[in-house]
């Protein structure tokens, strides 16, 4: 039966931790680690990492051009430095990102009926096989929290493998909303399931409604990536995305994963940011006055 399918990929993953455990163990790696890794070194290896956002209700065909037109500026400008990885919007502005971009960056479209993924699978299809017609490389889609909450697994793995199947060659990355997870080990289910069902990538948050990124959520990614990793040789990448606005906060994320995951995963192929503030703030602190 396809529910003994989910059940059993579950069980493959356990996650032997309570939720305090969790705290501890991530206090203990920023706390020995976090100090190592806040360097300028560190701070340029996340800004390439950075999938720059603008998801507002007031985006507007001009202000997405002026927000492209921000990265082509900035591309090659400073030798140093790699560009963002890639500029995040709305589905029907990837168009838009297209025709604006000259600078080598991935164009990302949220899609699914994002923010809250309810609506009908074939509205979620649609969305995605046009963003990805439009010129999207990646499409962020988030999970069906309401089918997990419910226990509805095989509707919901459903769900995301017809999604992968309408993003053809543009990653798949799949958005957990963590903040509306109450446990580590329902972010960890979560992640699990997601993985199994052909998730290139997870992401904690929409940043839209519930708790962003918070380090427990993303050490638990991590431990759901790391097991899935040696059970099947395939290896997924983590976004970090809803309120990440310090440099403080994208070292710590980075810590976690470099502890967790190792060198391999540090990368904007693996690695990934999701902020609207953040790359200003790393300039300003890679290139001081």
């Amino acid at each position: 039966m396809e529910s003994d399918k989910y059940a059993k990929a579950l069980g493959s993953h356990p996650l032997k931790m309570t939720d305090n455990e969790v705290s501890e163990n991530v206090n203990r790696i920023i706390a020995e680690k976090f100090e190592e890794y806040n360097t300028r070194e560190v701070y340029k290896k996340i800004y390439g990492c950075i999938d720059l956002t603008t998801l507002n209700t007031t985006d507007t065909k001009e202000s997405v051009w002026q927000f492209v037109e921000q990265v082509n500026r900035f591309d090659g400008s400073t030798p140093e430095l790699d560009n963002v990885a890639a500029i995040c919007v709305y589905p029907n502005f990837a168009h838009v990102v297209k025709d604006a971009l000259t600078a080598d960056v991935k164009i990302a479209a949220v899609s699914g009926g994002f923010p809250a993924s309810q609506t009908f699978l074939e509205v979620k299809i649609a969305e995605t096989a046009l963003a990805v017609s439009d010129g999207a490389d990646e499409i962020d889609v988030v999970l069906n929290v309401g089918l997990f909450l419910g226990e509805e697994y095989e509707e919901m793995c459903e769900e995301l493998t017809e999604i992968k199947e309408a993003c053809k060659h543009a990653t798949l990355k799949v958005i957990l909303e963590t903040g509306a997870l109450k446990t580590a080990a329902q972010i960890h289910n979560a992640a699990i399931l997601s993985l199994y069902s052909g998730a290139n990538f997870l992401k904690t948050s929409t940043g839209k409604g519930y708790p962003g990124a918070t380090p427990e959520a993303v050490y638990v990614m991590c431990h759901a990536i790391k097991s899935y990793y040696e059970k099947t040789g395939t290896k997924v990448g983590l976004k970090v995305a809803g309120g990440v606005s310090s440099t403080a906060d994208a070292v710590k994320y980075y810590t976690l994963v470099k502890e967790l995951l190792g060198e391999e995963w540090c990368n904007p192929t693996l690695f990934r940011v999701g902020t609207s503030r953040l790359a200003g703030t790393l300039l300003s602190e890679i290139n001081p006055l």
